[in-house]
């Protein structure tokens, strides 16, 4: 399913129960931190072989973290009428000029822990 028909699906359903304020962004955001959250403490404080293996564990949960996360970024797309699956392409476009496979491979983005971030 395209992102775009995602998206007026959501719209759908908040509309339906006038839900679609656009002065409640400021609220949606502050739910998307509650989600990093929830998140968070499934994996908190751990090694990475030790979080690969709770978000196993936890698949079902983690999955519904990602889901309200979705859900909340294009329900802010669409109450700002921003077409999700243009801005994902553009990024993409623009993280393939800062982050050159050829130079980041293995590698990250922090330039201040030794990384490569082209961004200008």
């Amino acid at each position: 399913m395209e992102l775009n028909k995602i998206q007026e699906i959501i719209k759908k359903f908040n509309d339906e129960r006038d839900w679609s304020t656009p002065h409640s962004v400021k609220d949606l955001c502050l739910n998307m931190n509650e989600e990093i959250g929830e998140l968070w403490n499934v994996i908190k404080w751990v090694d990475t072989d030790t979080q690969l293996k709770l978000v196993k564990e936890n698949k079902e949960e983690v999955e519904n973290f990602i889901g309200d996360m979705i859900y909340l970024i294009l329900k802010i797309a669409y109450l700002y009428e921003i077409d999700s699956e243009k801005a994902i392409l553009d990024v993409m476009v623009e993280y393939e000029k800062r982050f050159p496979k050829e130079r980041t491979k293995g590698n990250h983005g922090n330039t201040r822990a030794g990384g490569i971030d082209l961004k200008k």
